[in-house]
């Protein structure tokens, strides 16, 4: 799979994307990922972004000319089918359905918003889907943009040591999670400072393991999300208890 991310702060980066999981899929060519400084495709010789608001007010607003030529150029020959998503305040909210979505895509274009925002017209003329990640403020697209990228490339297949890890992951619609919060994890040691795993975790019987993870699962979203149980997959018993 192949992402293209838009942005001022190519920098931003640099680091990220070589850690972890993330850096391991790279290297192994399961994922790749362009970052495109947006001021290289600026028409001026002081490569400018952002100008003032029509209409007056404050801060400043991207300007349109350099963020959709760096699109065309990006989306020219093979990768035209690109999806391009632009992270703002004003998108749907992103979640595990969407991640899922865009997983299935060979290739997608991330425009990193600042300032103010973007010229309308780049929603208008190359914009697919605008994209929050929650209901706060930040300085400005690319914390978003790592957001995205590391929850879409866990689903690519091979790039978790093993696939079955992203279906347990709370929020996934499918697996033994079923939409819910994760169960509780335990290892080594088997008491610590008083507080021991549970002797079901050490019984070795996998089915009542499961059983227990289950409902502890639907324990802890009660608690924590109960919001998460309207569209979580549960049993009739389930729902009784």
């Amino acid at each position: 799979m192949r992402f293209d991310i838009l942005t001022i702060f190519p920098d931003f980066f640099e680091s990220p994307l070589k850690q972890s999981i993330l850096g391991k899929a790279i290297q192994k060519g399961l994922i790749e990922i362009h970052i495109r400084n947006i001021r290289d495709f600026a028409a001026d010789k002081h490569r400018t972004t952002d100008d003032y608001p029509y209409g007056g007010g404050a801060g400043m607003v991207m300007k349109a000319e350099p963020i959709i030529r760096a699109v065309e150029s990006v989306k020219a020959g093979s990768n035209q089918d690109a999806e391009v998503i632009l992270t703002t305040p004003q998108g749907r909210k992103f979640n595990q359905q969407m991640a899922a979505e865009f997983s299935a895509a060979k290739s997608l274009v991330i425009i990193c918003g600042r300032y103010e925002g973007v010229d309308e017209r780049v929603k208008e003329l190359v914009v697919d889907r605008e994209v929050s990640v929650g209901d706060y403020i930040l300085s400005g697209g690319e914390l978003p943009a790592m957001v995205i990228v590391d929850a879409v490339s866990r689903l690519v297949p091979g790039v978790l040591g093993a696939d079955v890890s992203a279906k347990h992951d709370s929020f996934s619609s499918f697996g033994i999670s079923g939409g819910l919060l994760e169960y509780p994890q335990y290892t080594r040691p088997e008491s610590f400072r008083g507080l021991s795993v549970p002797d079901i975790l050490l019984s070795g019987n996998h089915q009542e393991i499961k059983k227990w993870r289950r409902l502890e699962s639907i324990k802890r979203t009660m608690e924590k999300r109960p919001d998460l149980l309207e569209r979580a997959q549960l049993t009739e018993k389930e729902k009784e208890k």
